[in-house]
């Protein structure tokens, strides 16, 4: 964890979580605006004159749709098509991409694409350097524009320069995130709590969950195709572009109808947080999937996103003993290509 999180009165709660003492830390996003150190995310860098063609040889989405602009969602896979890690993919400068994903998994994807670089003209820097604060609430466009000097743009692009980005992500309260120095973001943190609430991450958890939208965790890598979490349904999977590694089987997965198992959102009956992996259990006691993220909302109620079995009916589920209730995603899980979301902007 930043020092200076610390100095702003966060608290390590454990590897990947921070939280500050604020009452009601959900319902701040609700009511107001707030704002969260995202130390759950982190940050790879992919630089050099070759930087394009080796991620359009390795990622989801084609590399030349992150335009300075738009910012594809797109996912790194094995050759069997389990994913090694999902992301957002920026173009910071004409030679410079940055991938934003779960900090954990940013060491094991710099390793496994460092074994393709070697052959370009491209390399892979893990950015420790650089912080990521979330802003979630009524006023979080108008603060940013304010205090970064920087107009927001719509869900999935980028604004800012090579120094600093501000991305816009979806979920039931406006959500931009702030790409800086980690030098900077004493600073900056300052401004913005002028206006608003210091909350720990997992408040940026919750409203990613709403969202639908599922953040490969190290519980989960390599033991799901991406359209087990919805991925294509988000625009992170280009059916158009050329190879890419693990494509052929996400491919096949896609055109037969081989996906066994799909994204739900739901609410637990009980305050209790259940473990990543938890399984989805059915009434006999049975397996039939498990949790990839959990936070409490304002309501202190469990709200999960798990991968679970499509058979179609499953009858009553619970996890951790607690009973399921499942919630509507907020997008229709069907195919949505990149190059038609690049297209509308």
């Amino acid at each position: 964890m930043h020092d200076w999180i610390t100095a702003q009165g966060g608290r390590q709660e454990a590897e990947y979580r921070v939280a500050f003492d604020t009452p009601s830390p959900a319902r701040q996003a609700l009511d107001a605006t707030a704002m969260a150190p995202l130390v759950h995310m982190g940050v790879l860098d992919v630089v050099g004159p070759d930087a394009e063609k080796f991620l359009q040889g390795q990622a989801s989405a084609p590399a030349n749709l992150a335009d300075g602009h738009f910012a594809p969602l797109t996912v790194f896979c094995t050759p069997k098509g389990r994913m090694l890690a999902n992301a957002q993919l920026l173009r910071v400068a004409p030679e410079r991409f940055r991938l934003i994903l779960h900090r954990g998994l940013v060491a094991g994807l710099a390793e496994h694409l460092g074994k393709f670089a070697a052959f370009y003209k491209a390399e892979l820097t893990p950015r420790d350097d650089l912080a990521l604060i979330g802003l979630i609430g009524r006023e979080a466009t108008a603060l940013a524009e304010v205090r970064l000097d920087i107009e927001p743009p719509a869900t999935w692009h980028q604004a800012g320069d090579d120094d600093t980005q501000l991305l816009a992500h979806p979920g039931p309260r406006p959500r931009l995130l702030a790409c800086l120095p980690a030098e900077r973001a004493a600073a900056l943190w300052s401004r913005l709590a002028e206006q608003a609430t210091p909350v720990g991450n997992a408040v940026w958890g919750l409203h990613d969950i709403q969202a639908g939208l599922a953040w490969l965790t190290p519980a989960h890598r390599d033991a799901l195709l991406p359209q087990m979490i919805n991925w294509e349904a988000l625009g992170g999977i280009s059916f158009k572009k050329g190879c890419y590694t693990g494509q052929e089987v996400v491919a096949r997965a896609h055109f037969r109808g081989q996906v066994k198992r799909r994204l739900m959102r739901a609410q637990l009956d009980g305050g209790l947080l259940p473990e990543l992996g938890s399984p989805v259990e059915d009434e006999n006691g049975k397996a039939v999937g498990e949790v990839l993220a959990a936070e409490l909302d304002a309501y202190d109620e469990a709200e999960i996103l798990a991968v679970v079995s499509t058979k179609e009916d499953l009858g009553p589920l619970r996890v951790a003993g607690q009973r399921l209730k499942q919630l509507k995603l907020p997008y229709p899980v069907e195919r949505l290509d990149p190059e038609s979301l690049a297209a509308r902007d």
